[in-house]
């Protein structure tokens, strides 16, 4: 399926100024305050075409922004993907050898494969191994509403209530072709206290997407008690729109390089009739699996061994 043109209505920030980096890993950022707290890590382009999240941490760092307590860190991820981003082919810049949102597994961090982004997943691995509460921004192929993916923990879909944005919460367990960043195990685990939450902040190159992206970011930080009460004060008001939240049930995964939808879904169609014919994997129809179905982040990029929509219901 073809990808539909859009504008870029993002500008690209310069990001050579960040390069060297304060915390001895190049383009991360550490502010540690006196008083102790959590360590909140925020990242961005871990993909290299969602550029929202650099805009994002780039307004932060001219802020000039410093903790009250604890320990913020601020980690631009996959520069090198993001350095080689064109509007010609934006989507290239995902990453450059692999997913680097599909590699945060120790077996995989501590084995012996090699590529760009797992040299560059290793070297941040130190600040993740110390986050107790990190936000993951990304963007969106669609022009889909923004959303949060919390994962299946209750602890993590407690802590996006208490961010409070964006309006629709995803409960999931992931993708089959490799663990995300807010899925790697420290995370991941209901039984130990750090969090994680990945946000979806809109299509990739809307301008709309940046303003979620900068919104969620410091709803974040206000949640995680580290700044200033004056800083945190606006951002603890709670938005207008009542969250809602999906569980997702199945995670569609393409066994053959021939899958196809049937119709041009973008996410969160809700597909009334259990049994409706979505899509076909060479000679497998996929069918919803009950009524109310909503389609979560089905794909343009198909890949045998790679998620290409996930079925989910509302939950009360």
């Amino acid at each position: 399926m073809p990808l539909s043109p859009r504008p870029i209505e993002i500008e690209s920030p310069d990001l050579s100024r960040y390069r060297a980096g304060n915390s001895g890993i190049e383009y991360v950022w550490s502010f540690a305050a006196a008083a102790p707290g959590p360590h909140v890590v925020v990242t961005a382009l871990t993909h290299g075409n969602e550029i929202c999240g650099a805009v994002a941490l780039d307004r932060l760092l001219k802020s000039e922004l410093r903790p009250a307590k604890g320990k913020l860190t601020l980690a631009f991820m996959n520069v090198a993907a993001y350095q080689s981003f064109n509007a010609v082919e934006p989507s290239a810049a995902r990453y450059l050898d692999e997913d680097m949102n599909r590699v945060w597994d120790r077996k995989v961090l501590e084995g012996p494969r090699s590529s760009r982004e797992l040299r560059r997943a290793r070297a941040v691995k130190p600040v993740i191994d110390t986050a107790d509460l990190l936000l993951d921004i990304h963007s969106m192929t669609h022009a889909s509403m923004p959303l949060m993916l919390t994962g299946m923990a209750p602890k993590h879909l407690d802590f996006a209530r208490r961010v409070g944005s964006p309006a629709l919460l995803v409960r999931d367990e992931g993708h089959a072709a490799g663990s995300r960043l807010r899925d790697y195990a420290r995370f991941a685990d209901p039984g130990t206290p750090p969090i994680a939450l990945l946000v979806e902040c809109g299509h990739h190159w809307a301008r709309d997407t940046v303003e979620v992206a900068t919104e969620t970011l410091w709803r974040f930080l206000a949640a995680s008690g580290i700044l200033p009460d004056q800083e945190a004060a606006p951002w603890l008001i709670p938005p207008s729109q009542r969250q809602k939240t999906v569980l997702v049930t199945h995670r569609i995964t393409a066994t053959s390089e021939d899958f196809r939808f049937l119709n041009d879904y973008s996410g969160l169609e809700i597909i009334p009739r259990a049994g409706t014919v979505i899509g076909r994997d060479g000679a497998t129809t996929i069918r919803t699996p009950y009524d109310n179905c909503v389609l979560v982040m089905p794909t343009r990029r198909f890949a045998r061994g790679q998620t290409a929509v996930r079925l989910g219901r509302f939950e009360e």
